[in-house]
């Protein structure tokens, strides 16, 4: 659903009468108010009464094998269609979903967890009921730490507005909520009529027209400028005022790991990925030797820092986030990322137009992929190869691992999706997340890039893929083990190898789809050419590489911080 139909259902929830609805059923109704279409989870016996609402509403219910998948997938859901929603019951389902949830907070992904408990009548006189941790309200204390927003519904009187709340913060802060639905509330039809009135927020329109007023002074004397662009940017639905500012100024565009995609890295504009040491040494020495640098909807992570190797002179930075403007050393309070970047627009500054070398540039067209046929296959040459096959409509998942590090290589098109958890860099997040990017964006091509280790962990959700009849190609890195581990820390350590599996045989376990074992480049030309132009079923392709097999950008990694992994370094 686009950002204006969204808010013209918003806009609907102003004028409708809610006289007659249950809890339930204005819970479901919200929901889709906020664009979301489709409910991940498992049921349980305490939101079973919900769950058959559910059933019947216009939302898709898609049941998954475990909680913890079901947070990754509505956690991806929520990042390709600006929110997303799961569905667990009490405790043993609630406290099972909360490192899913804690990534999604750590991430910037708008996600509504909506959990049963035991009813209110049930729990008189303090009972042993099952599932129970503690006290009755531990899950609730335990998500109000992991969410923006929190609410136990347990009023009648106050229950809708307790509903707009909590919806409302996820909207406007992009960060996972808790809605907690004892079993005995969900069919109670408040006594008091209800409209839903959004919350107006008013920038400080003097702070922010200073706060431009000084970038813009800034950006006029800049002979080197350089644009760095993060995740908000996407979370926001900022990227055409960001690429129309950085079209209208010609100032270069870089962004982060967890930004990747934010703008098409084919634009004549971008110059590639910032990563600190970690990343192209051309990249990280055009970004540094700029005069002035625009951070827009960028998180600091030392992910991002390379370790914190970036070298970013504060006195040069004009940092723009959601929650903070900083430009040098002076902080301008109450300036939303969006009312800022508008005045920026506004105020036309004209910086120098800066030389961008033919080595940074992506928009050229590509050096041609030379086939080694017999070859043995390696992660860098996977990632040529892949690179050459992507386009417009392709959405790749990047687990955590060299699957994401080396996937830092690829070039997405026209804006396109890549997702992964690149900051709180949660193992098992891939194959999840294509469940829940394939529900939100059915008609696009999903890669999935997961090391073993990874698959092991949550690979079981091929069979809600194969289940629903999703076709993503699942390309799984079999090095037998946890291979950035062997970097980070080196030896001959056991801990970090896991049991093969042959994972191209699974098809026939799922009873559907396409396994393919590869070992040479010609291999995996084969498979990757056979598996795209079939969309009939999900693709896996088990690609063998040597254990000691890494991309550079890995290499750069453990050469930073494999010292303080091993103990040598503390700070």
């Amino acid at each position: 659903m686009t950002s204006e139909a969204i808010v013209a259902r918003r806009e609907y929830g102003l004028r409708r009468s809610n006289a007659n609805l249950s809890i339930g059923e204005y819970l479901l109704q919200r929901l889709q108010d906020y664009g979301i279409g489709a409910v991940f989870g498992i049921p349980g016996d305490y939101v079973l009464s919900f769950y058959s609402m559910l059933e019947q509403s216009p939302l898709r219910v898609v049941g998954c094998t475990r909680e913890d998948c079901a947070g990754y997938a509505a956690d991806a859901y929520a990042r390709v269609n600006g929110m997303g929603a799961l569905c667990i019951t009490y405790c043993v389902g609630g406290l099972s979903v909360c490192n899913s949830v804690a990534g999604a907070f750590a991430e910037k992904s708008p996600v509504v967890v909506i959990s049963g408990a035991p009813g209110l009548n049930e729990r008189k006189n303090n009972p042993l009921l099952h599932h129970k941790v503690r006290e009755f309200h531990t899950q609730l204390e335990v998500f109000q730490r992991l969410c923006i927003a929190a609410t136990e519904v347990v009023d009648p009187l106050t229950a809708f507005a307790e509903i707009d709340r909590v919806l409302d913060a996820c909207d406007r802060f992009k960060r996972p909520v808790y809605i907690e639905l004892p079993r005995d509330m969900v069919r109670i039809v408040p006594p008091i009529a209800h409209a839903y009135r959004a919350v107006e927020r008013e920038p400080d329109a003097s702070a922010t027209l200073e706060a431009a007023r000084e970038a813009v002074e800034r950006l006029n004397r800049a002979q080197r400028p350089i644009m760095i662009v993060g995740v908000e940017v996407h979370r926001f639905g900022l990227q055409d005022q960001v690429l129309q500012f950085a079209e209208e100024t010609k100032i270069p565009i870089a962004a982060t790991m967890l930004g990747k995609s934010v703008v098409g890295e084919r634009h004549p504009l971008y110059v590639g990925l910032y990563e600190g040491a970690l990343g192209r040494s051309e990249v990280t020495s055009y970004v540094e030797q700029s005069d002035c640098i625009l951070m827009l909807g960028a998180f600091m992570t030392d992910i991002n820092l390379g370790i914190y190797t970036a070298n970013l002179d504060i006195d040069r930075c004009i940092y723009a986030t959601s929650e903070q403007l900083r430009i040098s050393h002076h902080h301008y309070h109450d300036v939303p990322l969006d009312s800022f970047l508008s005045a920026l627009r506004r105020s036309q500054p004209r910086p120098a137009v800066r030389l961008i070398p033919d080595s940074l540039r992506t928009d050229r067209a590509q050096e041609g992929f030379e086939l080694l046929a017999d070859s043995p296959i390696s992660i860098s040459r996977l990632m040529k190869r892949l690179d050459a096959q992507l386009d417009r409509d392709t959405i790749v998942i990047a687990d955590v691992g060299d699957a994401l590090f080396a996937a830092t290589e690829l070039t997405t098109h026209d804006r396109s999706e890549f997702l992964s958890p690149a900051y709180y860099t949660s193992m098992g997040f891939g194959v999840p997340a294509s469940l829940g990017a394939l529900t939100a964006r059915p008609d696009h091509r999903v890669i999935c890039l997961v090391g073993d280790g990874a698959f092991q962990m949550t690979g079981n959700e091929l069979a809600s893929l194969a289940r629903y009849r999703l076709t993503p190609i699942i390309i799984i890195l079999d090095n037998e083990g946890y291979g950035t581990e062997r970097y980070l820390h080196p030896g001959d350590w056991d801990f970090n190898d896991i049991h093969p599996l042959n994972y191209y045989r699974l098809p026939e376990v799922l009873g559907c789809g396409a396994g393919y074992l590869i070992e040479t480049e010609g291999d995996f030309d084969r498979a990757l050419r056979s598996a795209w132009d079939d969309r009939s079923q999900l693709h896996i392709l088990h690609v063998k590489l040597a254990r000691d097999d890494a991309s550079e950008t890995l290499k750069r990694l453990a050469a930073r911080l494999g010292e303080r992994v091993s103990g040598g370094k503390t700070g």
